[in-house]
């Protein structure tokens, strides 16, 4: 069987619940300080803060399809940015595909950790391989489709390399690690807006109020509401792990 086909055998397989992975106190105190080490220290953000690019572009270009949409293309750019091309004949889709950016990150981390505790890390391993093939055909800039690959040979590797038993373990850790990629990027968000407000023009809140004279600060406020709730589901299993041994 060559590689492909082996991939291909462990992506199908992928789609079914594995046996619900035992996580001791011990492991999800290395989880979390994992998930941090990828995204808070600016030597590993430089990298993994592209995925959060990807997985916030992929959510303006999920929420454009939802509302009818047509879909012309996804920009990634190497300092983080990108820009994802619809084109509507209503506003409210255009609305609706602007606010789904900064929140998506945080929901998919969420995601996540509930498949990673739940067993269905592989299922969510696969899911996520045929999402990233599926977007490579929207890339439309060079360096893109450079990120867009490095995602997923990384997640083509996972699946041919770690052994199933392992992939919920390791897709915990990419959970909360998204989760905090969200809370760094609002941050990042709100500080544009008081600080660098010369860079209003890359601000999603900045473009919903043009778009609605809603003002920039409710729609932050929006978006802080929706990964906060994205934690707070996240952290369910997170904290029945530590009720399981605090008396």
């Amino acid at each position: 069987m060559n590689p492909l086909e082996m991939l291909w055998e462990r992506i199908v397989a992928g789609f079914s619940q594995a046996a619900v992975p035992v996580v001791p106190v011990t492991e999800l105190l290395v989880v979390v300080a994992a998930a941090t080490v990828l995204s808070v220290p600016k030597a590993t953000w430089r990298y993994f803060g592209l995925l959060a690019t990807v997985v916030h572009e992929l959510g303006h270009a999920f929420a454009a399809l939802s509302s009818g949409q047509r879909l012309g293309g996804i920009q990634l750019r190497l300092n983080h940015s990108g820009t994802t091309v619809s084109f509507s004949r209503g506003r409210f889709p255009a609305i609706w595909s602007g606010f789904w950016g900064y929140p998506v990150p945080a929901m998919v981390g969420a995601s996540l950790v509930w498949a990673g505790f739940n067993g269905w890390g592989p299922a969510a391993m696969s899911l996520g391989v045929l999402i990233l093939l599926a977007a490579l055909l929207f890339i439309r800039n060079a360096a893109g489709v450079l990120i867009m690959a490095a995602a997923i040979l990384l997640a083509c590797s996972l699946i041919l390399f770690v052994p199933p038993e392992l992939n919920s373990h390791l897709v915990i850790v990419l959970g909360l690690a998204l989760l905090v990629a969200a809370v760094r990027d609002l941050g990042k968000l709100i500080h544009v807006h008081f600080r660098r407000r010369e860079q209003l023009a890359t601000s999603d809140a900045y473009l919903l109020y043009r778009a609605t004279s809603i003002p920039s600060g409710v729609w932050i406020v929006l978006f802080s509401s929706v990964v906060g709730a994205a934690w707070f589901f996240a952290w369910q299993p997170i904290s029945a792990v530590f009720a399981a041994v605090i008396p």
